[in-house]
Parts: C-alpha cells; sequence; structure tokens
C-alpha cells in the first residue's frame, strides 16, 4: 500500500513539472507560429517583379529581410526540437517507470486473486471466524477480511488507472515525435529557401559593388530630403506648441519650452495615451516593418549611417494608414512630390503619418483609434507602399516599437 502511494506522489510530481517544463516550449511553439505569418507577409508583401537596376538596393534590402526572417524560424525551430527531445527522453522514461509499474501491480493482483481462489469457500470463510478464541479475536479477523477485499478492490482499480496513464502517455509520446519531424522537415525547407536567396543576394551585391559610387551618391540625396522632411516636421510641432501655449490660461508659469500646457481633458488623454503603451495598434493592418528606428548602418552599402525617424511599415498597393489612438489632426503637411504627412495629437504626445498619397482628414479633425488617416504612397519604380510612422513626446522623438503591439 505505501509502495502505490509513493508512486502515486512521483507520479504527481513528474506531471506537475512537464506542466511546468512545457510552457516555455509553448512559448517557443508562440513564437514560431508568429514568425511564419512573418514569413507569409515578407514574401506576400515584398517586390516580386523582375529585377530592375533602380530596384537593386531595395531588391537586396528585400533579400536580406527575408534571410533574416527564416533565420529566425530556424532558430526557433532548433530550440523547440531541443525541448521537445528532451520532454520525449523524459516521456521515454516515464513509459518504462510506469508499464514496469503495472506489471507489479498486475502480479500482485494476480497472486492476490489466487490466495483468494484457495480460500474461496464460504465454509473455510466461516471456519476461520469460528476457530477464533474469542469474540474479540472473531471480530478483528472478520475486520481483517473486509479490509482485504477492500483492498483487493483498489488495487483493480489502480490497475485501470494506471493502464489508462500508460496509454495518455505513449499517445502524448507519439504525438511530440510527429511534431519534431515536422520541425525537420519545416527546418530543412527553409534551409534550402535561405540558400535560394543567398545566391540571388550574391548576384545583386556584386552588381551592386561594380554600381557603389553612383548607388551611393544617389542614397545620400535620399538622406538629405529625409532629413529637410524631418526638420520641417520638428519645426512645425515647435510652431504649434507655441501658438497653442499663447491660448492656453496665462495662470500656468509652469510650462517649460517647447511643451504643450494641457487642459485637465488633454492630460487625460495623454494619461491614457501612456496607459496603452505596448499595446496601441500598428498604423497600418497588414503590414511588415522593414526599417526599425533609430541610428543604424545602411543594410547594404558600408559607410553609410541611416537615422530613422521611425518605423518604415512595407504593406500592399492601396493600403490606408490609421490612427493609432483618439486625438485631433495638428497638422497636414505637404512633401516631395505632392506627397502629405499627417501629424495627430493625443494630449502632449503627436503621432505622425507619413507618405500618403492622398488624406481623408484636415487640421482640427477629431479622430478615433483604427480611423482611416489617409491613402499610403506606392513608389512607381520600386512598386514599394511604405508609410514612415513617427512618434512624438511634445519634441523628443520616441521609439514606435515601445508603444505598438508585438508581433
Amino acid at each position: 500500500m505505501a509502495r502505490s502511494l509513493e508512486h502515486i506522489a512521483l507520479l504527481f510530481f513528474l506531471l506537475v513539472s512537464f506542466s511546468l517544463f512545457s510552457q516555455t516550449r509553448k512559448e517557443l511553439e508562440t513564437q514560431r507560429k508568429r514568425i511564419q505569418l512573418d514569413i507569409k507577409r515578407v514574401n506576400k508583401l515584398l517586390a516580386t517583379q523582375k529585377r530592375k537596376e533602380k530596384n537593386a538596393l531595395e531588391d537586396l534590402k528585400d533579400i536580406n529581410l527575408k534571410i533574416n526572417v527564416r533565420n529566425k524560424f530556424i532558430n526557433t525551430i532548433n530550440l523547440e526540437a531541443t525541448l521537445l527531445s528532451k520532454e520525449i527522453s523524459k516521456k521515454n522514461a516515464e513509459v518504462e517507470r510506469l508499464s514496469k509499474n503495472l506489471t507489479e501491480l498486475k502480479k500482485d493482483y494476480a497472486d492476490m486473486i489466487y490466495k483468494s481462489y484457495k480460500s474461496r469457500s464460504l465454509q473455510s470463510r466461516t471456519m476461520f471466524l469460528l476457530s477464533a478464541q474469542n469474540f474479540y479475536q472473531a471480530y478483528k479477523r472478520l475486520q481483517y477480511m473486509q479490509q482485504y477485499a477492500s483492498f483487493r478492490k483498489k488495487q483493480g482499480e489502480e490497475i485501470v488507472v494506471q493502464t489508462d496513464l500508460l496509454q495518455k502517455v505513449k499517445d502524448s509520446l507519439v504525438a511530440q515525435k510527429s511534431l519534431k519531424d515536422s520541425l525537420i522537415l519545416q527546418e530543412e525547407e527553409q534551409k534550402q529557401l535561405i540558400e535560394n536567396d543567398k545566391k540571388e543576394q550574391e548576384q545583386l551585391i556584386t552588381y551592386i559593388k561594380k554600381r557603389e559610387r553612383r548607388y551611393k551618391r544617389d542614397l545620400q540625396k535620399k538622406i538629405k530630403e529625409e532629413k529637410r522632411i524631418a526638420a520641417r516636421i520638428d519645426k512645425l510641432i515647435k510652431e504649434a506648441i507655441a501658438r497653442a501655449n499663447r491660448k492656453a490660461s496665462k495662470k500656468s508659469t509652469t510650462s517649460k519650452k517647447n511643451e504643450f500646457i494641457l487642459s485637465p481633458e488633454a492630460k487625460a488623454l495623454a494619461s491614457k495615451f501612456e496607459t496603452n503603451k505596448g499595446k496601441l495598434p500598428w498604423p497600418v493592418k497588414e503590414s511588415i516593418i522593414t526599417r526599425r528606428f533609430g541610428v543604424q548602418p545602411h543594410p547594404t552599402l558600408s559607410g553609410i549611417t541611416i537615422n530613422s525617424t521611425g518605423l518604415h511599415f512595407t504593406t500592399r498597393k492601396g493600403s490606408m494608414a490609421e490612427s493609432i489612438f483618439d486625438g485631433e489632426v495638428l497638422a497636414i503637411q505637404k512633401s516631395t512630390g505632392g506627397r502629405k504627412n499627417v501629424l495627430v495629437q493625443h494630449g502632449n504626445y503627436i503621432s505622425t503619418y507619413k507618405n500618403l498619397e492622398s488624406t481623408l482628414v484636415k487640421t482640427g479633425d477629431k479622430v478615433v483609434t483604427g480611423q482611416k488617416i489617409g491613402k499610403i504612397f506606392t513608389n512607381k519604380v520600386t512598386q514599394k507602399t511604405t508609410l514612415v510612422f513617427v512618434l512624438f513626446k511634445n519634441t523628443k522623438r520616441l521609439n514606435p516599437s515601445q508603444w505598438i503591439l508585438k508581433r
């Protein structure tokens, strides 16, 4: 009996351990599925047309992005497969242990049945009771017979429970082995696709190297233009702050330079905006991030540094930019080639939607979370549809990745 209780306690501990262990693998499984969606988005949203000379830098950036996301997928698969191997090893040991215990239980039960069979007759049981020397001894013998019958019943029930548990562990083991085999196949498939991408990558690098001077010159022009647009937006925000603060109550003497004096309603809106940090929606639904925030080396050309003021979201042609939160349209700015930038104020926070072909709002409009702001511009040469999303607190640029939902 003691051995049975010890066995059940050990089994409970192992099951709890498996549950805790599998949580980590569950997280990896979720991550793997998320990266699979990223791969689908990358393949769907990045240009697939024939390579053109003017597109070479963009094409190489696309291939690099594809390789990076595939490598992430492979790394996640490797981690998940490693954990699966450990789980499978533990399950194999558990199957072996359960099988051994079940064999012992069945043997013990068979011995009991045999002994019961030998003393099965009513006469034998009656004689066992009547041969007692006194009433107390007869009572104790009766208790023993009842306990023995009860124990035999419990042993039979435990065999049923252990048989069922053993089958479940075996089924789980089969499922885990099947999943591991599937992961290995997915890994091999992604490795082959990476090899194909790398061949194309090498061809493009060779092509670009031969024309690197010209590409660098063109890129420097684009960087200067981005700086001009960023400076104009910075100036526009400073002017808007100064204009708004002139209208604000003159009783406010604690305001700092280049910071909004907020009304109680604006303070409440800003506080609500801050509460949603890390939970704000993406400014365009079906998209991928093709450039991160901050200072970074150019992904293709050496010696060139990019200072990205926000996030670049690449999406499909015809997509609309959407407001990430309730607010008011602070300004609409025209940039190169007639493209538009919309600034939406959320208390002392400002979200900026750059590179729009057309707008659906005007200055002073109230907007709500998810409301369409405008249609995103599609470059006729690269065929890329890219929204540049910039986030400010007063005049300070923030990293939008820390504010929007993680994917």
